[in-house]
Order: structure tokens, then C-alpha cells, then sequence
């Protein structure tokens, strides 16, 4: 269950709200139940204790007669604000001399330096979100895609806790039921009907089942897909990359083996972050820095979620095209077999090449012919299509294992209706899936939880 930390929510805290770094406006967040005390004894303006929550004014920070700067004061009183505490939001001017002599101005009126993340940390205590909720700002303050973006604000604003909560309804009413037929175990009587039962856990690890399978795409969305550019020396790898780019990243050049190391960058194609690797060219290498660069491709190709393989078709044959799909299926990873130099084959060898390979997209990286349909497939590939249905999609690595240890749970209560174990047995398993769909949402959690959840946040949020 949530609990307070007693002595630090009785301290007031304090930290800059806006990035590090010299700007036009900086904001200092202040929450606690002195906020509001605290803010008023350096400001030089109206009483802020005498005035309204959600109001904005205009004045002079002091200490003593010395004016640090003239800034705008927010109230926002107990419980109407993001921690459900006093909160006052100081915006100055954005240097950080400035901002630096008014935190340690207020901490010398007694506030204490806020920790990573605890202002979300007592908004979720306090009652405002659930702890997944809270962990979507995290995940909303470090979005860099549309993608990324949207599934935040779903999370957010409460779809994942939605789907949780119903879940665990369910659960809950037949764990009542059962528990009641243990109060009269000596009576033989039976409120829970093993039959529903079973209709709903197997809905219901359905219905989890689809939050699992979900990760693969959330975790896409989440950390982008690395994407990994192979092909033989002079393939046209580099030239793909600029183009996806749209700019000159790696060196282009007819001298086989001209990348030795790793390039990486990253762009977003509707909404999807994807991190393009372009390697070293794959074959019997010269020397030894290429033999480096050529393993450390082999390497990438192992680990990557996408391969895009390079034909040279002005080059390779059928042989070599035949060749690089049994490799790449020996991988096991997703990839795209992509011929290049379309323009220097003839309509007709061209037009042969197409039946014979179906699947491959033909492309002319340095005329950027066709690099939408390339595009198009890998987002086909990776199935992003998923997301914009509108389903809740998981994204965090904790609420994976939770939700794998709830399967694995009511598993256990399958097999216990079908052994026809005592209810007393069932109910425990029962409490244990309540239990790891707590965990999600923060019905049940542990000081080392929240510790290690809240302590990746930034400071001042």
C-alpha cells in the first residue's frame, strides 16, 4: 500500500524546474506546506498568502534590501496542483547566477533541495495518479517521436490503469466469493462457479496476453529500432543512409571498403524513431583495421531488430542474391533485401530481376528512386501500423514482468480448479495475480520501488 515518508513530507522542497543552462526565463518549483510562507517572506509584491490558487503576480525577489530579480509568482494552494500540496512556481530571468542565489535563498528560509523526481513522487502518494500514471512522465519528458509522444500521453492520462483496474475487478469479485466459502468450510458450499471462473481467467490472461505481445511495438516506439545498413563494399550502404538522412553523414565514395567503422543517426518516419547503423562492406578483408570494421558488422547484424541488405545489381548475381537471403534467414532477425543501381540495369533485366525476387525493393539510392516504398516497408515490417488503433500499448519493462508474473500466476489457478484443490488454495493464487497487477498501478509497492522508479526522473519534476 502507499505510504507517506513522514519526515520528508513535512519538509518543504525546492528545485529549478526549466533546464540547466542560461535562458530567456527560468522557473524555481517550490512544494510543501510552507511554500506559500516561504515564497512570501522574499517577495517583494502582493501577499501571497492572501491571495487565490492558480493566480500569477508580479514582483521583486529580496534579500533583506538586496533585489535579486523581478519575476512572476504562481500560486497554486493544497490540493489543486500537480503534488497536491502548496506549490509556488518562480519565473525569473534565465540566469543561472540568478536562479542559483534564489534557490539558496529559499533554502536558507527553510526549504531543502528537492531529490530526482520526488515532486512526482508526492503527486502519486498524495493521491493524484496511479504509479503508472506517474511513470508516464517520465516517459512524456523523454518522448522524441510522435509515437513515443502519444503512447505517454495514453499512459498519462490513465489508459494502461484503465485496462489494469478492470482486470483486477474481476479478479477481486470471485476472490470475495471464494473467500466467503472459506467462512462456511463446513458447510460444503460453493459461491465462487468454478466454470465462470475459468471463462474469466482465460479472458482475462487473454486480454494480458495482448498487453505482452503489445511490448514488442512499445518497446519500439520507446527506444526506437536499431537498424542495421550491411552489404558488400560499394553496395551503395553510405549513399542510403545520406539520402534517409537527407544529409552527408558518410563518406560516398567507388573505393571498396571506404567505411571502416560504424555510423549511426537517427530519424523518425511517421512518428517511429529509427537508429540507422551503416557498416563496414562485407568481404575477405584487406587489413586489419577493415577486419575490425567487418566483424564489428557481423556483430550489429546479431543484435539488430532490422537488417536492410544492400544487392548491388550492377554487380551481384542471382547467385550472391540466393546467397544473401539464406544468411539473412539464418539470422532470425526481421530484414529487407533491397537491390540498388536500379538505373544501371536495362527495363528488361530489370523486369526479370522483379519476378524472380518479389519480395526485394528495388531502389537507386544515389537517383533516390523508390526510398518512400522502402520506408513504407520497413514501418510494414515492424508492424507500426499496431499503434494507431487506438490499442493501450505496454512500454515499460516492469509492467512486462508484473504482467508475465500474473499469467504465471493464474496459471496456477487453472491447474488448482482442475486438480479440484481447496478454495483456500485458490484463493491464494488468486491474491497473488491481485497482487502483481497492484504492482503495475501502485496498489502495492515498496519503499526500494518507488526509490528506484522515481530516482531516474530529473530533478524538479
Amino acid at each position: 500500500m502507499k505510504k507517506k515518508e513522514s519526515n520528508d513530507f513535512e519538509e518543504t522542497i525546492v528545485a529549478l524546474a526549466t533546464p540547466q543552462g542560461i535562458g530567456a526565463i527560468g522557473t524555481i518549483r517550490i512544494s510543501g506546506n510552507s511554500a506559500i510562507d516561504v515564497a512570501n517572506s522574499v517577495f517583494k509584491g502582493k501577499d501571497l498568502r492572501k491571495q487565490e490558487s492558480h493566480t500569477i503576480h508580479f514582483g521583486k525577489i529580496v534579500d533583506q534590501d538586496i533585489i535579486i530579480d523581478e519575476v512572476l509568482v504562481s500560486v497554486f494552494i493544497a490540493p489543486k496542483s500537480f503534488t497536491r500540496e502548496n506549490v509556488i512556481e518562480i519565473s525569473s530571468h534565465g540566469s543561472p547566477y540568478i536562479l542559483q542565489k534564489i534557490i539558496q535563498l529559499l533554502i536558507k528560509q527553510g526549504t531543502r533541495f528537492a531529490k530526482p523526481g520526488e515532486f512526482t513522487k508526492r503527486a502519486f502518494l498524495n493521491g493524484q495518479f496511479d504509479l503508472a500514471q506517474a511513470e508516464a512522465v517520465a516517459d512524456l519528458i523523454n518522448s522524441d517521436s510522435n509515437a513515443a509522444h502519444m503512447a505517454a500521453m495514453n499512459q498519462m492520462r490513465g489508459g494502461f490503469s484503465k485496462k489494469i483496474k478492470a482486470l483486477r475487478d474481476e479478479l477481486i469479485h470471485f476472490a470475495s466469493m471464494i473467500e466467503l466459502e472459506l467462512d462456511f468450510a463446513e458447510e460444503d458450499v460453493e459461491f465462487a462457479n468454478r466454470d465462470q471462473l475459468v471463462e474469466l481467467i482465460l479472458s482475462i490472461q487473454k486480454e494480458i496476453s495482448k498487453l505482452i505481445e503489445s511490448f514488442r511495438i512499445g518497446n519500439v516506439i520507446k527506444n526506437g529500432v536499431p537498424t542495421v545498413i550491411a552489404g558488400k563494399p560499394n553496395s551503395g550502404k553510405s549513399t542510403l543512409l545520406n539520402v534517409l538522412l537527407e544529409e552527408e553523414k558518410a563518406i560516398v565514395s567507388d573505393i571498396p571498403g571506404t567505411t571502416r567503422d560504424l555510423i549511426e543517426d537517427e530519424i523518425h518516419i511517421e512518428g517511429i524513431s529509427f537508429r540507422f547503423i551503416d557498416t563496414a562492406g562485407i568481404r575477405e578483408a584487406k587489413d586489419k583495421i577493415e577486419a575490425i570494421g567487418i566483424e564489428r558488422t557481423h556483430s550489429k547484424m546479431k543484435t539488430a531488430s532490422v537488417i536492410l541488405y544492400i544487392i548491388d545489381l550492377a554487380e551481384e548475381n542471382t547467385l550472391d542474391i540466393r546467397e544473401a537471403e539464406q544468411k539473412l534467414k539464418s539470422l532470425k532477425i526481421p530484414w529487407i533485401l533491397i537491390g540498388n543501381k536500379t538505373d544501371k540495369l536495362s527495363e528488361s533485366a530489370l523486369s526479370k530481376l522483379k519476378k524472380e525476387f518479389p519480395d526485394m525493393i528495388f531502389i537507386s539510392a544515389a537517383g533516390e528512386v523508390n526510398i518512400d516504398i522502402l520506408k513504407k516497408s520497413l514501418l510494414n515490417l515492424i508492424k507500426a501500423d499496431s499503434f494507431k488503433t487506438g490499442d493501450t500499448i505496454v512500454t515499460n519493462i516492469r509492467h512486462i514482468e508484473s504482467l508475465t508474473n500474473t499469467q504465471t500466476a493464474l496459471d496456477d489457478v487453472l491447474k488448482g480448479i482442475d486438480r479440484k484443490v481447496t478454495g483456500d488454495f485458490l484463493a491464494m493464487d488468486i491474491r497473488q495475480s491481485l497482487y502483481h497487477l497492484g504492482e503495475i498501478t501502485g496498489q502495492i509497492t515498496t519503499d526500494d520501488l518507488l526509490e528506484n522508479i522515481f530516482s531516474k526522473f530529473c530533478i524538479g519534476k
